[in-house]
């Protein structure tokens, strides 16, 4: 029997896999901003972010977010829903507790308990005796679907954090980003009443979540959209929100205040000229949602963090192409003189030290 037949045959099965398999992404049709060059300008390529350490205990699968206690301890969340306490050095390694489901975001309340923004449970507490108590599961009857990233004000009145999808859940991060279907949310908890109200609707994927100075705005990332909205809670604006930044070169995960001058925000992959290309032709996406199921999904291994003045302005870039970098970044934070990063992916916490920061990104934070 010829082979002719069967090898005319298979191009025609995939193509009609690719038109016609079931799939529940219904992407929505949207024009992104043409990327930023990343050869030139304030966002060109760079292998800055060289000689980053790794830390912490060297078996720490997903260490998404971390934190540092009062001690030193780096404190972080795993695959596995255990929240551990690490050394620098990895020798101290302690479970604080298990949630169950999937920590995302970290926060400390002046209480001593641990915040948490849980992806399959929503915004919870590790309390001091190492039980869980549940916090928060929905807002104006929606339930959350995917908790993400957590904040709380230096009262301790308010939790602010992120829904990421109301449709989604957690492990279909690619759908609702390529779905792009604006159904993700910010959320302030009050620990006094209980209660927890929508700030803004209408999220492309929210992730994570900063207070600014003086608590006068909180900030928080839309993966989906490539950009940073701010949403402003005290002042003639309250209740008000706007862009802090449009059009970044990568996918916002996780951002955070240094207390000071500067946001840091962590890119969790450069952006895919191939699916912004596409981005108004939903029909396409969708093809490439069912691809997506035995194929890799389209990331680049790049490690990418950017720094933000208060107003929004870029102050530093950093990043490395390299394979054995430390990527992909999903959370930042300085803590005396270093950037301490977590990873979704990595097994260790890494931390890089600021006296490495190019002069341009110096003489900017002097400003």
């Amino acid at each position: 029997m010829s082979a002719r037949p069967f090898l005319l045959a298979v191009p025609v099965v995939i193509i009609g896999w690719l038109t016609l398999a079931p799939t529940a992404v219904e992407p929505v049709s949207w024009q992104p901003p043409e990327a930023p060059s990343q050869k030139t300008g304030k966002f060109k390529a760079n292998d800055d972010l060289r000689d980053i350490q790794r830390i912490g205990d060297l078996d720490l699968h997903g260490p998404e977010a971390l934190i540092r206690d009062d001690e030193g301890f780096l404190i972080t969340g795993l695959h596995d829903g255990r929240v551990v306490r690490t050394s620098l050095d990895g020798s101290a390694l302690k479970v604080l507790g298990n949630t169950g489901g999937r920590p995302l975001g970290l926060a400390r309340h002046p209480d001593g308990r641990l915040i948490i923004a849980d992806a399959l449970r929503g915004l919870i507490a590790l309390n001091t005796d190492g039980s869980i108590s549940e916090l928060s599961k929905s807002s104006d009857n929606l339930a959350f679907k995917f908790v993400d990233d957590v904040v709380i004000d230096e009262a301790g009145r308010y939790a602010y954090f992120s829904d990421a999808s109301s449709r989604w859940g957690y492990g279909d991060d690619g759908a609702a980003i390529m779905e792009h279907g604006g159904d993700g949310r910010l959320l302030r908890y009050d620990f006094d009443t209980g209660e927890t109200i929508t700030l803004m609707a209408g999220l492309e994927f929210a992730n994570g979540v900063a207070l600014g100075p003086n608590e006068n705005y909180v900030l928080v990332n839309e993966t989906g959209a490539y950009r940073i909205t701010r949403v402003h809670l005290r002042g003639e604006n309250a209740g008000s929100h706007d862009v802090f930044i449009d059009n970044l070169p990568g996918l916002p995960d996780n951002l955070s205040f240094n207390g000071s001058d500067r946001f840091w925000v962590a890119l969790y992959t450069p952006r895919n000229p191939l699916l912004d290309a596409f981005a108004d032709y939903p029909y396409v996406r969708k093809m490439i949602v069912r691809a997506m199921k035995i194929l890799p999904a389209p990331i680049a291994h790049r490690a990418m963090i950017i720094g933000l003045d208060t107003q929004g302005d870029v102050t530093a870039n950093l990043q490395n192409s390299s394979s054995d970098s430390y990527a992909p970044i999903t959370t930042v934070r300085e803590y005396d003189g270093w950037l301490y990063l977590g990873s979704l992916k990595q097994n260790s916490l890494a931390r890089w030290s600021l006296a490495n920061l190019p002069a341009s990104a110096k003489a900017a934070s002097a400003k």
